[in-house]
This record gives C-alpha cells, sequence and structure tokens, in this order.
C-alpha cells in the first residue's frame, strides 16, 4: 500500500513539473481554461471524498460562492490582494461553515443529504440576491491577485495565477492521497458499505462523515477562491444550484478511481464545454447532457476507468 502511495505521489509531482513549464508555450486561452478546470477540480476532490463514503453533495456551490466572495469582500475592504492570504481566508470561511453545517449535515443520508445540502445553497443564493450591499444579481469585482509583493501584469498575470493554481492544486491532491491513505480515510468505503459494522469496530461514523464533510467544504471554498481571482468577478450565480450541477457532472464524468480522476474530468468539461458553446451557443447544453448520457452507458466508473484499462493492456 506504501507503495502505491508513493508511486502516486511522485506520478503527481512529475505532472507538476511537466505542466509549469507546458505553461508557458500553450495560448493565454487554454492558461485560463487549464485555471479554470485546476480549480474545478480541487472542488471535486472533496466530492471524491464524500462520494466514495455513499453521500452525493448538490450544494457545494455553497462554500464554492463564499470562498469567492471572500476573496472579493477582503480585498475590496481591507485592501489584501496576495494570493496566498486570499486563498487562505476562503479556506478558513468555508472550512468554518463546514465545521457548523456539518453538525447537521452528518445525520443525514442519501436523498436527504443531498436535498438539504441543496437547500442550503440556495439560502444564500437568496442572500446574495437580496442583498444590494454585495452587487445583488450583477456581483461586483475582485482585484487582480499579487504573489509576495510581486504583482504581475496580463499575460504574465494569467501564468502566475495557473501555476499558484496548479500549487494550490498539488497540495490538496497530495493531502486527500494521504487522509485516504489514513485508517480513517481507508473506512471511507467500508462506512458506504455498512455503517453499523464500522460502528462495531469502535469508530464513530458520525464524526468519520463530519471531517469528510469539512474537508469536502474547505476545498470546495478554495476552488472558489481560485476561480474568482481568474475571472475577476463574483456574483450569487457561484451559489446556484447548476453550478452544483456542474459539480457533479465532472465527479461522474471523471470517476472516483483515482485522486487524479478530478482534474482529467475538469479538464475534459472545460473543453467540451467552450466547444460546445462555440459551435453551437444555443443547444450546448444538449451537448453536455449527450456527453453524461454517453458515459453513462458506455463508462458508468468514468473516464478514469478508460485510463486503468488502457493501463491493464500495456
Amino acid at each position: 500500500m506504501m507503495q502505491r502511495m508513493d508511486k502516486t505521489s511522485l506520478g503527481l509531482l512529475i505532472a507538476f513539473v511537466v505542466i509549469s513549464a507546458l505553461v508557458f508555450v500553450i495560448p493565454n486561452w487554454a492558461v485560463f481554461l487549464g485555471t479554470l478546470a485546476l480549480a474545478k477540480g480541487v472542488v471535486v476532490i472533496g466530492l471524491l471524498v464524500l462520494w466514495r463514503t455513499g453521500l452525493v453533495s448538490f450544494g457545494q456551490a455553497l462554500y464554492f460562492g463564499m470562498g469567492g466572495y471572500a476573496v472579493g469582500l477582503v480585498a475590496l475592504k481591507f485592501g489584501i490582494s496576495d494570493a496566498f492570504i486570499l486563498t487562505l481566508i476562503a479556506v478558513v470561511v468555508s472550512g468554518i461553515t463546514a465545521m457548523l453545517l456539518g453538525l447537521i449535515m452528518a445525520r443525514y443520508r442519501e436523498i436527504f443529504f443531498a436535498m438539504l445540502s441543496l437547500a442550503f445553497s440556495m439560502i444564500l443564493y437568496g442572500v446574495l440576491v437580496k442583498t444590494e450591499a454585495l452587487g445583488s444579481t450583477d456581483g461586483f469585482n475582485v482585484v487582480h491577485p499579487t504573489y509576495l509583493g510581486y504583482a504581475p501584469q496580463e499575460e504574465a498575470q494569467r501564468i502566475s495565477l495557473f501555476l499558484w493554481a496548479l500549487f494550490v492544486a498539488l497540495i490538496s491532491t497530495l493531502g486527500v492521497q494521504r487522509y485516504l491513505r489514513s485508517t480513517l480515510g481507508n473506512l471511507t468505503s467500508a462506512i458506504r458499505d455498512n455503517e453499523i459494522r464500522v460502528e462495531y469496530l469502535g469508530v464513530s461514523v458520525h464524526r468519520a462523515i463530519y471531517f469528510k464533510y469539512v474537508i469536502a467544504g474547505a476545498l470546495t471554498g478554495a476552488g472558489g477562491a481560485l476561480t474568482a481571482m481568474a475571472v475577476g468577478h463574483v456574483d450569487p450565480e457561484m451559489t446556484y444550484w447548476t453550478t452544483s450541477g456542474e459539480f457533479v457532472f465532472v465527479t461522474i464524468l471523471s470517476g472516483t478511481g483515482n485522486i487524479a480522476a478530478p482534474f482529467l474530468g475538469s479538464i475534459i468539461f472545460e473543453l467540451v464545454r467552450t466547444y460546445a458553446f462555440e459551435y453551437s451557443p444555443y443547444t450546448w447544453q444538449l451537448v453536455l447532457g449527450a456527453v453524461l448520457l454517453c458515459l453513462i452507458m458506455f463508462l458508468p466508473n468514468g473516464l478514469w476507468s478508460l485510463v486503468v484499462k488502457i493501463k491493464n493492456r500495456i
């Protein structure tokens, strides 16, 4: 098991170095999409932890929006623009909120968990829409981030933010990978299959699910912060149910077989959505629906199952 963990970690580090070098030669539009894909991948890592436990959340947009608005408000009210500090604040705000709501969420399972998470998300959406001080439905702009005093411009700004998003993705992935290999992380599938047997082992299922929910909330906040800095704007749509639906879509698309799967799914999702909107602007949702339908029919375990099949043949 330790050997497998080392291989995964080594593969992630190699990918980090290779992608860091490629960012200087790929076009600007690809850098922007890559940043969004990395941000979404960080969110889906948190969903992966929940899904392996048998929990489906339709309300991760709550923490996504909180992370984005935390970045925008701190920069606007206090003049803080450092990407490191802004991301940390977003993680702390989302994590604390998840700690509070997790006391309720950890009691529920299946459809009740999914619908309650959606309800909390829509409550925040309603508050943001009605609050004129936060821009109401229009939201407000987010300042360009700086990096330890360095304030890049134009192309350098996009590359710097991509590298920061890549670093956050790496740390998040390695952290979750380490957690999943721990004693508590190894009980993830066991909790999904039979909670009673896990309780007989002397482990509190409620506490385990609570901890996983907090992890997912904090990671989603980080993804929201990265997205807000990349787009340069926040609005209530970040907390709308369709945003949560995108995260669920990417989770299904990528599969939960490996910790790297969320980033593969995120990249494919952003590419499909971009080209679908470009060539079919009025029916691009139909294209996404068709992709999901084909995936369920031919790759029910997600894109990562295709990677596993290719690896086994080789």
